[in-house]
């Protein structure tokens, strides 16, 4: 995290770096004050004037409140503002369009899709340098959190609902991502590689994985979909259309607590 490698991550670091001056600016000088008030009124300082009837200061009292007040006012200001602005539905700007990625979080490993290539990827997400990625994400069971610390956001998935997020990286690099919430046995070994290639290799990649690896329908997700650990990163080279949306179908009709789709922008409780 204090190693962005994109914008969004290294707006949250500022952010992080920010709040935590302004804590420090008054955390510092407390216990600055309390070591000198700790010295000043030791017992071997005659100097020092006991007031065992003191009871009230409202100069005092207006110091000591002032201080937290104006912390709060400012660490919640830089944070409202600058989160305002890193809100993970809000679009990158950018002259390159888009690379639009579907997010499945399934037990224990993630499936991406990428609908306009028509190809998936399994624990393994291959994205292109300098171009924003929309990510649209799901999960096929329990709840789950996709984060990716040096490209920033961490957001969580859920059955049934859609959440969406947009990243970009800006420098060529490996960089890890995980399950940021516990979802069972095999929770450990439910991380993947973030591959930032150059846009001529990204393209060489699509080219080379369309059409030679297996197909992705509604057969072979079943399949996937069944729990499983420590997952060796593979692809498909031809997806269904429309796979996305038949899992938020999918998730709905199994009759979850609590379902919410983007699509409707309601809550339906069983």
């Amino acid at each position: 995290m204090l190693d962005p490698r994109g914008p969004v991550a290294a707006a949250e670091r500022l952010i992080m770096l920010n709040s935590t001056a302004i804590m420090l600016a008054i955390v510092i000088p407390t216990m600055i004050a309390t070591l000198g008030t700790a010295y000043w009124f030791r017992a071997s300082n005659e100097r020092a004037r006991y007031l065992p009837d003191f009871e009230y200061s409202g100069r005092l009292e207006l110091l000591v409140w002032s201080i937290p007040i104006m912390t709060v006012i400012l660490v919640g200001g830089v944070a409202w503002i600058s989160t305002y602005d890193l809100d993970p539905p809000k679009a990158i700007a950018a002259a390159e369009k888009p690379v639009k990625i579907q997010v499945v979080a399934l037990d224990w490993k993630w499936l991406f899709i990428y609908p306009d290539e028509g190809i998936a990827a399994v624990n393994q997400l291959t994205v292109p340098v300098g171009t924003p990625i929309s990510f649209e994400l799901t999960s096929a069971g329990v709840m789950n959190s996709f984060f990716v610390p040096q490209l920033g956001g961490q957001i969580y998935t859920m059955a049934g609902m859609t959440t969406r997020l947009n990243l970009r990286a800006d420098h060529p690099g490996t960089y890890r991502g995980m399950s940021a919430n516990y979802s069972g046995a095999g929770f450990s070994d439910m991380h993947f590689n973030v591959e930032a290639v150059p846009a001529e290799k990204y393209a060489a990649w699509v080219a080379a994985e369309r059409g030679s690896g297996p197909v992705l329908d509604e057969q072979t997700y079943g399949t996937l979909a069944k729990p499983s650990q420590a997952v060796t990163p593979f692809t498909y080279g031809t997806v269904a259309h429309d796979l996305f949306r038949g899992i938020l179908r999918t998730a709905m009709q199994a009759g979850d607590p609590l379902c919410v789709t983007d699509l409707a922008s309601e809550r339906i409780a069983r």
